[in-house]
């Protein structure tokens, strides 16, 4: 059974989670009210699990709506870490700019007052031409998330977006079964990120911490299809970034057996057909910060608290 650690703050699980969930409850399957994102928001950061929240997702055309529905929100916050938002592109970036600045310009921080911030913007490109474009459109101190296709192979986007050091994306489910890339396009983007040195982020499909089948939505009757695990996911990214191969990379993206996982304080160690990986602290802290930054999620408690009842936080 997974080890559980005392909560020593550069344990092998800090390390891993935090920050880990971008909440993102506007988008399907979850699609709730603006109102209903905010107020779930503000109170995940007020829970003991508020370590593994990261940014609240947003459209770049609702973040008008975002400030009228946070104004009663964020005064709570007073004196707290500011709101970091990721802002969700448009068609027309020049407009997603303008109201993004607009939106910083609202909530700027002062000191002992808290606010809100997009310092986040997630875009989609579908040719090395896109990449360019939005490169030339986007100020670069906004840290931006370039969703490329899986398929074909994704290693020209990545250089692309290596060239005008921006990061990369990719969409990992929806909710058809369709909407799944497979594992071998998973493992190809992986790879071009660590060999291009680009950080990524993934989205969509990433509810649950361990693979297998599960609801594509929360309608009565389900369709039911295998999904990814984000700690799978995660630590694929890990084995590649420290030199595996592609075929192991693969046997941890199906790995369906949460006990052949283990946290401590100094590792995750997987104990896959075979072979016994240790993914150690500095791993993991540099996969976090410059491999897969984070995974965008349209439950926040969902991920967290199987992630919880399997011991591992």
């Amino acid at each position: 059974m997974p080890v559980r650690s005392p909560p020593i703050t550069d344990r092998a699980a800090r390390l891993f989670f935090e920050g880990i969930v971008d909440y993102a409850g506007l988008y399907p399957p979850a699609s709730v009210s603006m109102l209903a994102a905010v107020r779930n928001y503000a109170n995940y950061r007020g829970i003991g699990a508020a370590w593994l929240l990261g940014r609240f997702v947003c459209p770049a055309s609702a973040l008008t709506l975002f400030s009228q529905q946070a104004e009663v929100f964020l005064p709570r916050d007073a004196g707290a870490i500011p709101w970091r938002l990721a802002a969700v592109g448009s068609d027309n970036v020049e407009a997603d700019m303008e109201a993004i600045a607009a939106f910083n310009a609202r909530h700027r921080v002062c000191f002992d007052e808290a606010g809100a911030v997009v310092d986040a913007y997630e875009v989609k490109a579908t040719s090395i031409a896109d990449v360019d474009r939005l490169d030339a459109a986007i100020p670069h101190d906004l840290a931006t998330y370039i969703e490329v296709p899986l398929d074909p192979h994704p290693l020209e986007m990545i250089g692309a977006i290596a060239r005008t050091g921006r990061r990369a994306k990719m969409r990992m489910g929806g909710v058809t079964a369709a909407a799944f890339p497979p594992a071998e396009a998973v493992v190809r983007f992986l790879a071009a990120c660590v060999e291009a040195d680009v950080p990524a982020k993934a989205t969509a499909g990433l509810h649950h911490p361990i693979c297998g089948a599960y609801r594509l939505t929360y309608d009565e009757q389900p369709l039911v299809a295998p999904m990814f695990g984000f700690i799978n996911v995660f630590l694929a990214a890990a084995h590649i970034a420290a030199g595996g191969s592609h075929n192991e990379a693969m046997l941890l993206l199906s790995e369906h057996n949460a006990r052949t996982f283990e946290l401590n304080e100094y590792s995750i160690v997987w104990r896959g057909v075979n072979r016994v990986c240790h993914f150690d602290r500095a791993l993991l802290q540099r996969v976090r910060e410059s491999v897969l930054v984070s995974f965008g999620s349209c439950s926040f408690t969902e991920p967290v608290d199987e992630t919880r009842r399997l011991g591992f936080v």
